[in-house]
């Protein structure tokens, strides 16, 4: 196994490498498009969903733009056994696991206090757990190559509790990931590993209960100074970057993409 010293020194991306995204089968999701980024820079990606049919049309999609190092993996990422699955498939039908992004999230509209218990395990499973599977599973293949990129996905409301859809217990789960990505950042560094999360304000997705009406963009673009909701090709764009050699210096950094919705 490479060691932690040698691989500090020579952390420059191999020409063939592949990424994996999670919730890339979302019709109107930063997934997609992010994978679509990534394909147009070189990277082989594993689009990796819940959604058989969902990451069905985006393979497709993909694939009718000329892109044709892809598969698409068919996972639950709560589940050890369906991660350790995806990871053997991806293994055995792409290059090296080099780039890992974890865009895939459960909303929850609940407050804390009502609450049940088999509601909020599900929500940490999904956006806690899932998290650190993944993570594990690729930093298992990146540490041999002395390099690696991880994006994981919090929120911004991880730090003021709640927004306008989601409330306490997803806040809950999104200030856990940015934990995780501080504690991976410190631990994955020396093997030429980055651990990176993104924390998204208000974006016109489907997470937040549906696409976004006009109404609802206004009312959530209150408080931005841009004065507008964010786009999935925004956040594609800062993934693309996080995944390159020139972000190879950003390392356990909290990337608040709100357009200046919060500033501290």
């Amino acid at each position: 196994m490479t060691s932690a010293a040698t691989a500090s020194t020579s952390s420059r991306l191999p020409d063939r490498r592949t990424a994996v995204v999670t919730g890339a089968g979302g019709p109107a999701g930063i997934g997609r498009v992010t994978a679509q980024v990534l394909a147009e820079s070189g990277w082989a990606v594993a689009l990796v969903d819940i959604n058989a049919d969902g990451l069905s049309a985006v393979e497709a999609e993909l694939r009718g733009a000329g892109h044709e190092d892809l598969l698409a993996v068919t996972a639950d990422i709560a589940s050890e056994s369906s991660v350790n699955e995806a990871f053997d498939r991806i293994d055995g039908a792409l290059p090296p696991v080099v780039g890992l992004v974890n865009l895939a999230g459960i909303a929850c509209p609940t407050p804390l206090h009502e609450c049940d218990l088999k509601e909020f395990e599900r929500v940490m499973a999904v956006n806690v757990t899932g998290s650190f599977l993944m993570l594990r599973a690729a930093a298992a293949r990146m540490i041999p190559q002395g390099v690696g990129r991880i994006v994981n996905t919090s929120s911004i409301t991880a730090f003021d509790g709640g927004g306008t859809f989601s409330k306490g217990v997803y806040a809950t789960a999104k200030a856990a990931v940015i934990g995780m990505c501080r504690g991976g950042a410190r631990e994955l560094g020396p093997f030429g590993i980055t651990v990176n999360v993104l924390a998204p304000g208000p974006i016109d997705t489907e997470i937040m209960g549906g696409r976004l009406t006009d109404e609802r963009k206004a009312s959530m673009s209150e408080g931005i100074p841009l004065g507008r909701v964010g786009q999935p090709e925004e956040i594609a764009a800062t993934v693309a970057f996080l995944l390159s050699d020139g972000g190879g210096y950003l390392n356990g950094s909290t990337i608040q993409i709100d357009g200046g919705k919060h500033m501290h």
